[in-house]
């Protein structure tokens, strides 16, 4: 076993538990008052922040796991509706970054009302072409990783709105635009390497959010390995638009 797969092996089995631990005892003390007793206000918003932040770990935990297996070839490749993973990505982002927002949708299951409280909260979200209704033949959880990375980083630095859009007839195209600082042009190049961009310069509390670096040299080494392609257009003062390009992967038949 090499160093990379023994990193592997430490980050599935030694650091998965306990961040499952961690979540389920949280998740516990605000779901069983009856067991554990009644929370004030304050030891519940604790108890909430605890349950996000163990998210959070989750998650990159498994845009790690993701990486290396997109590295090594491993596709786990189904026929799955777009409109669905992009519903689920959203409310994964919203979660972590804006989760009184995501508790008002979570018991939206209609369509139509869903994308309409996402719409007077600012985040536009439009789905056209093929893969509006047709299945698209891929690795589900890696597109779901690109998509989710992708709008938490809008709904980071945005101002007032972001727009989402997937389209496409044959390769899947993701749209994410952001009305944010931008990124300096300068900068741009280092947005995909680990660690290579840092925390914002300009916008109302910029300084203060995470920086893009990881995340993102997470999703250009799924898209590589996925043959696809990640552009970025920005300008400071303006704004971000992020755009992929998937191809489907070839069928073995349903």
């Amino acid at each position: 076993m090499n160093d990379k797969d023994q990193l592997i092996d430490l980050l599935i089995h030694d650091l998965s538990s306990p961040i499952s631990v961690v979540a389920t005892s949280a998740a516990n003390l605000l779901k069983k008052e009856d067991r554990y007793g009644p929370l004030t206000s304050r030891q519940r918003q604790t108890v909430e922040r605890i349950l996000r932040n163990a998210g959070r770990a989750r998650s990159l935990l498994t845009e790690l796991i993701e990486v290396y297996r997109s590295e090594e070839g491993l596709f786990d490749c189904r026929y799955f509706q777009i409109r669905d993973a992009l519903r689920k990505s959203i409310m994964d982002a919203l979660e972590v970054v804006e989760p009184l927002l995501a508790d008002k949708l979570a018991f939206i299951e209609q369509e139509e009302a869903f994308l309409h409280v996402l719409g007077e909260y600012g985040i536009l979200v439009e789905c056209t072409g093929s893969y509006r209704d047709s299945p698209f033949y891929h690795d589900e959880r890696k597109i779901e990783l690109i998509l989710r990375n992708l709008i938490s980083n809008a709904l980071k630095y945005r101002r007032e709105r972001i727009n989402i859009s997937v389209s496409g007839r044959l390769d899947l195209t993701l749209s994410v635009i952001d009305d944010g600082p931008g990124i300096p042009k300068d900068e741009q190049e280092a947005v995909f390497k680990r660690f290579g961009y840092g925390k914002g310069k300009t916008g109302s509390g910029a300084g203060e959010k995470l920086g893009l670096g990881f995340g993102l040299s997470c999703v250009k080494a799924l898209i590589d390995a996925m043959g696809g392609e990640i552009t970025l257009q920005s300008r400071e003062g303006v704004g971000t638009h992020f755009i992929v390009r998937v191809p489907p992967r070839k069928s073995t038949g349903k």
